[in-house]
Parts: C-alpha cells; sequence; structure tokens
C-alpha cells in the first residue's frame, strides 16, 4: 500500500548544508514581499513539506527577520535555505535546493500585488494580495487590538 509521500533530498550550493523532508504534493509557493526579494534578490520559493520530516544536516545559520520569522543560509556559500515563522517552527525549504524544484508544481503567490514589474509568473494558481496574506498568516484578534 502506498502512502503517497514523497522523499525529496536536497543541498546548498557548496554541498555543505544536506536536507531531506518528506511531501505528500511537492507544491511550490512564492513570495514577493520585500524582505524575501532582499534576501535572494528575486522572489523566494519554497516547497510544502511534512511537518515532522524535515532532516537538515550541516553548518547552518539563522538570522531573525522580523518578530515573526527566522530565515536559514549556509554560512559558507550563502545559499538560502529557509523562511521559519517563530510561531509554527515549520521550515519554508528553499525549493532552489532541491533536483528540480522537489518536482513541484507552482500553487500560490504571496504579496502578488509587490511583484516586480519586470517578471510575471505564468499559470493558473492563487495570487494573494499583500492584505490577503497578512490576514491568512496574521489575522488580528479584533478590532480594537
Amino acid at each position: 500500500m502506498t502512502t503517497g509521500v514523497i522523499e525529496i533530498k536536497g543541498h546548498c550550493l557548496c554541498g555543505d548544508v544536506q536536507l531531506r523532508a518528506d511531501t505528500k504534493a511537492p507544491r511550490l509557493r512564492a513570495c514577493h514581499c520585500d524582505m524575501c526579494r532582499q534576501h535572494t534578490s528575486g522572489m523566494f520559493v519554497s516547497i510544502e513539506t511534512l511537518p515532522g520530516s524535515q532532516v537538515i544536516t550541516g553548518p547552518f545559520q539563522e538570522y531573525t527577520s522580523s518578530s515573526w520569522a527566522k530565515r536559514g543560509f549556509c554560512p559558507r556559500c550563502g545559499s538560502t535555505l529557509w523562511y521559519e515563522p517563530i510561531a509554527t517552527g515549520h521550515k519554508a525549504l528553499a525549493a532552489g535546493l532541491f533536483p528540480d524544484a522537489g518536482g513541484g508544481t507552482l500553487k500560490i503567490e504571496f504579496f502578488a500585488d509587490l511583484c516586480p514589474a519586470g517578471y510575471a509568473l505564468a499559470g493558473d494558481h492563487s495570487k494573494l494580495t499583500t492584505d490577503e496574506t497578512i490576514a491568512l498568516f496574521a489575522p488580528t484578534k479584533g478590532k480594537d487590538e
């Protein structure tokens, strides 16, 4: 009986950091927020993996980029490794670390209204605006809070 789980394996540019994780459906997510674009010099594309399945070995460093998130990178080659919301602790692994982006298909863009005019992603997928992205990840507690 097959579980439909796929193991993906990848590494940073220099190979010092090795990553593997499980995914049921390798879905890609692109983020166009200012911080992702500054960190990667473009959009940050991550691959959806199953919680608890990620294994990361090798020397990595983390940078707390905001009050709600950290970003991982290789200290030797500088490869972007992940984006991690502090509240969940689940790393959104960079798709470029895996051959053929883990076989993933683009399913959603975050902060699509901030996408630079110089490029656009083709295809039939969800495109969330800044307000929609923030509502998804940081819903407000109430009108006066």
